[in-house]
């Protein structure tokens, strides 16, 4: 039976896998840090042709994953990882789903499919994309991001700054709005950002990249 840890929370998390004989696990094409030499990787279109053009250019993910199978009668191991500093979050659907901001997917288990859905121009303003990418299916999912993950569970309304907001249960809404009034908003750093309508679970990362670009830049000068 496959057995996974995750190893190196909250910084820099990874996946340690141990594959059994017949195993097999769907990553992002450039997850994979280390494996087993006897196992068996082939790259596929990421849900067939256009259904991989679709999650490349509005999901934020690979137009190509690889499925890491164990052919032979021993287990064999595979380290997987995410290509930012961060923490890393494994979820168990049963015939559920759930939305990702475009790249956090990681690896997931056969039984699920990734499709990609509109998100409407509230994501979009908020830094998480025009479109989602929805998981749904039973077996078991890997997500991460930069920074640290943070679960929070919303019935009403909640507020979410621009860019933190890394995964949410399909049935609650995203809208934006001032973070006060004009003045406020504006002089006091926080702009716009995202208000989520509903109730669910929702996962917000502790850093965004956006952030770390804006403190960069100025220093490269």
């Amino acid at each position: 039976m496959m057995n996974t840890e995750i190893k190196g929370a909250p910084s820099f998390a990874y996946i340690d896998v141990e594959l059994g004989p017949g195993e097999s696990l769907v990553a992002e094409s450039d997850a994979m840090a280390s494996m087993g030499a006897a196992l068996d990787m082939k790259a596929k279109f990421n849900g067939g042709f256009f259904s991989g053009i679709a999650k490349k250019f509005f999901g934020g993910e690979s137009l190509f994953v690889n499925v890491f199978e164990n052919k032979t009668s021993q287990s064999q191991k595979l380290t997987l990882t995410q290509g930012t500093p961060g923490d890393i979050r494994m979820v168990e659907l049963n015939n559920q789903s759930i939305c990702l901001q475009p790249g956090a997917y990681i690896c997931s288990t056969p039984g699920l499919k990734m499709g990609v859905r509109w998100a409407g121009f509230a994501s979009w303003i908020g830094r998480e994309g025009l479109f989602k990418l929805e998981v749904s299916g039973n077996g078991k999912l890997w997500y991460g991001a930069y920074g640290g993950l943070v679960d929070k569970v919303i019935d009403g309304e909640y507020i979410v700054d621009s860019g933190h907001l890394v995964s949410y249960d399909p049935t609650i809404k995203l809208k934006m709005k001032m973070a006060g009034g004009i003045f406020s908003s504006f002089f006091g750093g926080e702009g716009l950002v995202t208000k989520v309508v509903g109730r669910g679970k929702i996962t917000i990362q502790s850093r965004s990249i956006g952030g770390l670009i804006g403190w960069i830049n100025p220093k490269l000068r």
